[in-house]
C-alpha cells in the first residue's frame, strides 16, 4: 500500500500516528559523532546564509543534499546522503520511548531499499525534489522564499495590488531593503516625513489636545476593577525622559517647517500613480539636519514647542487628511521607532529597535557594497501602539497549512497561542527584553527579570483561549471573531496570493507554516514575518499539546482526507481555495 515513511528530525508524533496508522518508518543511517557535528556547522553556515525564517534550528535542523549520482537506486531517489540530525543521547531516548522491543528497527531494516512515499523534513534542501516521483509525498515547496524570508515578503508584498484588491499597508508594517540603493533612499525619506508627522502629533499632545479620529481605539476597559485591565497608552512612558527645571523651548517656525512638509507629502500622495512606487515629495528647501537636530531635542531631550491657535487647527486638519491617506498613521505612534532586521538570521537574533535614523544607517553601513549578499537587512515601521496585557507587549504564532498552489489551498488553524516578553512595554527603553516576543530571545531574560505581571504564566504563553477569556473580561468578547481572524486570514492570503507564481508548486507536497502576528490597539493584526518549518518544541505547557495537536490535525488533511473526504480535520478549516 506504500505505506513507508521517512521522518528527519525529533518528531516523534509524526512517527508515532504514522504507525498508527499501520506506516513503516524507513529510517535515516546513523553518521559518526564526528561527521554529524562537521554536518551540524555546514547547516549553520547555509541557513545563515540563506536567511529563511524557518524555526527548524530549535528542532537540530539538518541540510543534506541528494544528488543524482549517489543518491539513487535503481533509477529511483535515495536518502542514503540524508544525516540524521540529533544528537546521540535524543537518540537513544527516542529509541527507548518509541520503540523499546527494537519491532520498528526490524521491519525499518526490511523497507531500507524501499522507496519512502511520505517524506517530513527540517528543510526543503534536505531533498532533492527534482528526484521525487510525482507519488511521494513532501512537507515542503520550493522557492517559498519569496514570502518565508524577510526581504521577500518586503518585495513581493508591494505588488499586492495587482493581484488582488487589497492593500498590504492594511496589514504589513512598511518595510524596506536597504540593501538597495533606492530603498535605502526612500527609507531616509519615510524616517523624516515620519519625523514630521511625530512632531505635529508630539506638539498637540503636549498642548492638551486631542486627535479625534487619529488614534486606533483600544479595547475598552473591564466594568470591574481590577489587574485585568488594559492599560491605557496614556500610562506608557514616553521616550522623552523626564525634565528638571525649566524646559528650553523650541522655535515656532519648526511647526511651520514641519507642516508645509506634511503638507507637500499629502499633495504627492493624493497623486500617487498606480504604480504604487515609492511616493515621496522632493523637500525643496528643507534643512534636513537642522530639522532632525530640532525633532530630536524635542522626542528625545524634552525640549517644548508652543503652537499658537491657528497652528493648532492646521496641525489637525493636516493629520487628519493624512489620516485618510496613511492606514498606517494610528500604529505609527509619534516616537519614529523603528526594527532592524538581519535577514539572514532567525529567532530574533541580531533585531535591534530604534528612533535614531544614524543608527540604523550605521548598523547596515555595508549592505550597499560588495558584500550585501553576505549582509542584507531590512528595517521596518515598528508598531508604536500594540494592543497590551497587563502593560506588556505579546504577539501570535499562527499556523496555517498551503495543500495546494494552483489552484491556491489554505487551511486555518483555530488554535494558536501568545508569547509574552518578559519586561512591561515602554518606548522610553527600546530593550529585547520589552520588545521581542520571541521565546529564544525572551528565555534569556525570566530568570534575571522581576519586573514580569505576576498574573501572566511563568513560561510566558497563553493559548487564544485563554487570550479569548481575557478579552472578554475587558469587553472585547468579539473582538478575536471578527476583527482578529478574519484581519489575519486576509494577511496571509494576501501574503501567498503576492507570491504565488514564484512558488514551486509540485503537486504531491504540501506545508505547514507559522505566521507570526502583533495586533494594534484597535486589535486589528499586523503581520511581522511567515515562518517554514515552525517549532514543535514542547516548549510550555501550552505549547505541548498545541504542537502535538496540529502535527496530528496535519496528517488529517494531508493523509486520511484522501481516502475518505468527509473524515474530520482538527481544528484545521478550509478557508481559501481559488
Amino acid at each position: 500500500e506504500k505505506k513507508i515513511f521517512t521522518v528527519q528530525g525529533p518528531y516523534p508524533v509524526i512517527r508515532g500516528l504514522l504507525r498508527a496508522r499501520g506506516w513503516v518508518e524507513r529510517k535515516l543511517h546513523r553518521a559518526s559523532s564526528q561527521p554529524r557535528q562537521q554536518h551540524g556547522m555546514q547547516e549553520k553556515q547555509l541557513q545563515e546564509e540563506k536567511g529563511g525564517n524557518g524555526d527548524a534550528a530549535k528542532q537540530w535542523e539538518a541540510v543534506s543534499d541528494i544528488h543524482s549520482g549517489s543518491a539513487c537506486r535503481g533509477g529511483q531517489p535515495s536518502l542514503e546522503t540524508l544525516h540524521d540530525p540529533w544528537p546521540p543521547q535524543e537518540e537513544e531516548q527516542e529509541k527507548c520511548v518509541e520503540d523499546p522491543d527494537g519491532d520498528h528497527d526490524l521491519m525499518s531494516y526490511l523497507v531500507q531499499d524501499q522507496v519512502p512515499y511520505f517524506i517530513w523534513t527540517n528543510h526543503c534542501s534536505a531533498v532533492n525534489v527534482w528526484l521525487l516521483r510525482q507519488d511521494q509525498v513532501l512537507n515542503h515547496y520550493t522557492r517559498v522564499d519569496a514570502f518565508a524570508t524577510k526581504e521577500g515578503l518586503c518585495r513581493n508584498l508591494r505588488n499586492l495590488p495587482w493581484f488582488a484588491q487589497a492593500d498590504p499597508d492594511t496589514f504589513f508594517p512598511r518595510c524596506y531593503q536597504l540593501g538597495d540603493a533606492d530603498e535605502r533612499q526612500a527609507f531616509i525619506e519615510d524616517f523624516r516625513l515620519t519625523a514630521a508627522r511625530s512632531l505635529l502629533k508630539m506638539a498637540l499632545e503636549r498642548a492638551g489636545d486631542t486627535l479625534a479620529g487619529l488614534e486606533q481605539q483600544p479595547p475598552k476597559p473591564s466594568k470591574e476593577p481590577g489587574e485585568s485591565k488594559q492599560v491605557p497608552m496614556s500610562q506608557i512612558p514616553y521616550s522623552v525622559p523626564p525634565t528638571a527645571g525649566p524646559v528650553s523651548l523650541l522655535p515656532p517656525q519648526l511647526v511651520e517647517e514641519a507642516l508645509r512638509i506634511c503638507g507637500q507629502h499629502l499633495a504627492s500622495l493624493r497623486h500617487q500613480d498606480i504604480d504604487g512606487d515609492f511616493v515621496f515629495p522632493c523637500m525643496i528647501g528643507t534643512n534636513w539636519d537642522h530639522f532632525m537636530q530640532d525633532y530630536y531635542r524635542m522626542t528625545h531631550e524634552g525640549a517644548g514647542l508652543a503652537l499658537s491657535g491657528a497652528q493648532t487647527e492646521q496641525c489637525r486638519s493636516v493629520l487628519q487628511c493624512l489620516a485618510e491617506q496613511l492606514p498606517q498613521l494610528g500604529m505609527e505612534g509619534d516616537h519614529n521607532v523603528w526594527i532592524l532586521k538581519p535577514s539572514a538570521k532567525s529567532r530574533g537574533r541580531g533585531i535591534v529597535c530604534t528612533d535614531r535614523l544614524e543608527e540604523v544607517l550605521r548598523l547596515a553601513g555595508g549592505c550597499t557594497g560588495p558584500s550585501a549578499q553576505a549582509n542584507k537587512w531590512v528595517v521596518q515601521k515598528y508598531v508604536e501602539r500594540p494592543l497590551l496585557i497587563f502593560g506588556t507587549k505579546f504577539d501570535v504564532r499562527q499556523w496555517f497549512l498551503v495543500t495546494n498552489w494552483n489552484p491556491l489551498t489554505i487551511w486555518f488553524y483555530r488554535d494558536s497561542y501568545l508569547r509574552f516578553c518578559s519586561r512591561p512595554f515602554s518606548l522610553r527603553c527600546l530593550e529585547p527584553s520589552g520588545h521581542l516576543c520571541n521565546v529564544s530571545i525572551q528565555k534569556q531574560f525570566r530568570t534575571a527579570q522581576g519586573q514580569q505581571h505576576p498574573q501572566l504564566p511563568p513560561d510566558l504563553i497563553w493559548s487564544c483561549h485563554q487570550f479569548q477569556s481575557y478579552l472578554e473580561q475587558v469587553g472585547q468578547a468579539s473582538a478575536w471573531h471578527e476583527v482578529m481572524v478574519p484581519g489575519m486570514k486576509a494577511a496571509v492570503v494576501g501574503a501567498l496570493c503576492s507570491t504565488q507564481h514564484l512558488v514551486g508548486a509540485r503537486k504531491s507536497s504540501f506545508e505547514l507554516y507559522g505566521a507570526d502576528f502583533l495586533f494594534g490597539e484597535d486589535c486589528q493584526p499586523w503581520l511581522l514575518e511567515i515562518n517554514t518549518s515552525p517549532t514543535m518544541a514542547p516548549s510550555s505547557v501550552v505549547t505541548s499539546r498545541l504542537c502535538a495537536r496540529v502535527q496530528r490535525d496535519t496528517l488529517r488533511v494531508i493523509i486520511d482526507r484522501k481516502n475518505d473526504p468527509a473524515c474530520p480535520t482538527g481544528a484545521f478549516e478550509l478557508f481559501y481555495k481559488e
